[in-house]
């Protein structure tokens, strides 16, 4: 649901089947961080899309149906496909690598060593899970309620991760008799990685709140006011610029959602559709603005002429594709 927290999560395992199979970790994490990031466009209970049909007034259901048929297209062209295209023609950032700086040196583990498979997949996705739990409890209780409050609280994706961490430090350390010096020495050691990551990313958060509070996003949407274009095409297009200058998926989904609001009131058009499209515009060129560009160049290893080169042209073709589908949809509802 956040595209942030699931990479956090799932690239340690993308890296330790990279070095089973003895290969690029790249060609495994970009499928992967494309799906994360189509799931953040397109699909509630995403907060974005959420957001979004919230604006537009439009129920969720109808959302999520045709968000998923736009998400399986898209998905197989920027994350299998892309994959396939860019390593023949960039083949020298896909490469073998048994360290990470960000994740450190790779560990090879006996089976009698390992925690068992349930407790290993529980401790690995409980951030997913009690999320998950936390956004449909908000369609199930009463918002005023004790309990909702507790879950919401649990399941903010701060405390999603404390809490997840607080039960891996039990479960695969405490209870197997891990001793509380080793374990805090590996946390240490998880610190020391990625704390360069943590202040590029507050610099890269920084930065984007200048450009939003020093008026970017108000200037951007007045050259759209009076445009003429397909409603889709024009929320898209608003959407993507508003992007690309200020680096935000959500403040970009938010205005452009705002903006686009007259042109649907105006037009015929199918109301989850103008969600998918701004859904689609938000993750239009992912760069240097960009909370997430400063994570994939550190979490992938690698510099920032090939993050330029192979993630920010992912995003941007993602973003294109999605606004494909989306057209091909409104022929149909």
């Amino acid at each position: 649901l956040f595209f942030e927290v699931g990479l956090v999560v799932l690239l340690p395992i993308i890296f330790v089947i990279a070095n089973e199979l003895n290969i690029a970790m790249l060609y495994l994490a970009i499928p992967m961080a494309a799906a994360l990031n189509v799931a953040h466009a397109f699909l509630p209970p995403h907060p974005a899309p959420v957001a979004i049909a919230s604006i537009f007034n439009v129920p969720l259901g109808h959302v999520l149906t045709l968000g998923v048929l736009a998400a399986i297209p898209t998905v197989i062209v920027a994350g299998p496909l892309y994959n396939h295209f860019l390593h023949r023609i960039y083949p020298t950032v896909y490469r073998v690598k048994s360290v990470s700086k960000v994740m450190g040196q790779y560990h090879s583990f006996e089976l009698a060593e390992t925690p068992n498979f349930g407790v290993s997949v529980v401790t690995a996705t409980m951030p997913i899970i009690l999320i998950v739990v936390a956004t449909i409890s908000k369609y199930l209780l009463p918002s005023s309620s004790a309990i909702s409050r507790i879950v919401q609280f649990i399941g903010s994706p701060d405390n999603a991760m404390l809490i997840a961490l607080l039960c891996a430090v039990y479960l695969l350390g405490l209870k197997r008799q891990v001793p509380m010096k080793k374990i805090g020495k590996s946390m240490r050691t998880a610190i020391e990685q990625i704390a360069m990551m943590l202040f590029i990313i507050g610099g890269g958060g920084a930065f984007k709140q200048v450009l939003v509070t020093g008026g970017v996003a108000k200037y951007v949407a007045t050259l759209f006011v009076s445009v003429h274009w397909s409603p889709i095409i024009a929320a898209w297009v608003m959407t993507a610029v508003l992007r690309a200058c200020i680096g935000s998926t959500t403040v970009a989904a938010l205005t452009g959602a705002g903006l686009a609001v007259p042109l649907l009131q105006s037009s015929s058009v199918n109301a989850a559709l103008m969600v998918l499209a701004v859904g689609a515009g938000s993750v239009f060129c992912d760069h240097v603005n960009g909370a997430g560009f400063w994570m994939i160049k550190q979490y992938f290893d690698l510099s920032l002429k090939e993050t330029l080169l192979t993630w920010t042209p992912l995003t941007m073709l993602m973003s294109v594709v999605g606004l494909g589908c989306v057209l091909v949809l409104s022929l149909f509802f």
